[in-house]
């Protein structure tokens, strides 16, 4: 298995089978443009990608630089190899090289496979909290 930073739309594109839904070009080529954004993508044997993790590096004025654990994917053929933790570990490993004071992701509690894979890369649990959002854009907005 190799790890590579995703840097064009076709490789973006060619781990469509990992998302939740069909990616679009535009949404892939503004991902590559936004500063902070980054795609790591897990390749197995035969080239294909086997898993991705995304982050976004978030800045605050008192706070400095954080990386948020965006969302993690490993082909359900490619699971318990360690491939979730080994894409958690290079996002984190990137997260060090920016200068980052640390790092987080938001997991449902119930999620099993996720917070296992979390805890393997030396993650804490930081407690319970709620999310809350705004939907601000129709179905355009998602996938």
């Amino acid at each position: 298995m190799e790890i590579r930073r995703a840097t064009t739309v076709a490789d973006l594109l060619a781990a469509e089978h990992l998302y939740d839904g069909p990616p679009r070009e535009d949404w892939a080529a503004r991902f590559l443009a936004s500063p902070g954004h980054l795609m790591l993508i897990a390749y197995a044997e035969d080239g294909v990608p086997a898993g991705f993790v995304s982050g976004i590096e978030m800045l605050h004025p008192d706070k400095g630089a954080e990386m948020c654990l965006y969302e993690l994917s490993v082909d359900e053929s490619h699971r318990r190899r360690g491939i979730g933790r080994a894409l958690t570990e290079a996002l984190l490993a990137e997260a060090r090289e920016r200068g980052c004071y640390g790092a987080w992701v938001g997991v449902d509690t119930d999620n099993a496979p996720a917070l296992a894979t979390y805890r393997s890369a030396g993650s804490v649990d930081e407690g319970v909290f709620a999310m809350h959002g705004w939907p601000l854009a129709g179905d355009e907005g998602r996938g």
